[in-house]
């Protein structure tokens, strides 16, 4: 049974939710950067968990989707406070974490939030710091003056025309939350796939994560042909096959109905 609704945040905007209950642990969705719930891989990974009876969780970030509030007034602690909040609101019990491109950063803010409740994280592409990695240094003077100056920058864009507005504030408060320049405490397993044709995430940064990663037991998995999505039939084979281990037959009280 899937429950859809929405959980208000604490300023009072309306976030989407899909819920699937099913058997712990709980497997949540982590979208990407102006992604949102109704992507390849999010009901992918439902169907998915729905046919083996495993309790699943995916929803949209606020300015994401279904949810209320703008795009541009989103930031890297806004969209993490909104994965708390929805989480909180709709699962109990332990959690693995699915976090794709920008859900990999989110999800170690939730992991940071809620350690207690985190039994394995899986990053598809993850891009943990790609605000100060991946936009603001490649920048170059001119347009970081030109972001400092009017606050926000249309950044060219191949999932959509219009580009991406990158905010002073995404920015800025991207860089009070970098993850990759220390060690990340975390002691269950970890999974990290990378498609080595990405053209938006370098797959060395998920070298980077697993070498931040104080865990022993972390894997990381290139896929030689793979992009940014990894949303093809045989990517999301991968997926699965990496979760279901992960999950095991017997993994927890079931969550309720």
């Amino acid at each position: 049974m899937t429950e859809q609704g929405f959980v208000p945040a604490p300023d009072g905007t309306r976030l989407a939710f899909a819920r699937t209950a099913g058997r712990a642990p709980c497997v949540v969705f982590l979208g990407g950067f102006r992604s949102d719930m109704q992507g390849t891989k999010a009901t992918f990974l439902e169907a998915w968990c729905r046919a083996r009876g495993q309790a699943f969780l995916r929803f949209d970030y606020a300015g994401h989707g279904a949810s209320g509030g703008r795009f541009e007034e989103g930031t890297i602690g806004r969209w993490a406070g909104d994965a708390i909040t929805v989480i909180d609101a709709t699962t109990a019990g332990p959690l693995v974490l699915v976090g794709s491109s920008m859900g990999g950063w989110i999800m170690l803010e939730v992991l940071a939030a809620r350690p207690h409740r985190i039994a394995a994280l899986v990053g598809i592409a993850a891009a943990p710091d790609f605000t100060e990695d991946l936009i603001w240094q490649p920048w170059g003077e001119e347009k970081q003056q030109r972001l400092l100056r009017d606050g926000v920058v249309i950044e060219p864009s191949a999932y959509d025309p219009a580009g991406y507005p990158i905010t002073r504030a995404l920015i800025e408060d991207g860089r009070t939350r970098l993850r990759l320049r220390g060690m990340i405490p975390f002691a269950s397993p970890v999974r990290l796939l990378h498609g080595m044709q990405d053209a938006e995430v370098p797959w060395r940064t998920s070298l980077r994560l697993a070498d931040a990663l104080a865990a022993a037991d972390v894997r990381l998995l290139l896929v030689k042909d793979g992009d940014h999505r990894l949303s093809r039939e045989a990517d999301l084979a991968l997926l699965a096959g990496t979760l279901d281990p992960l999950l095991g037959e017997d993994a927890g009280e079931s969550l309720a109905e």
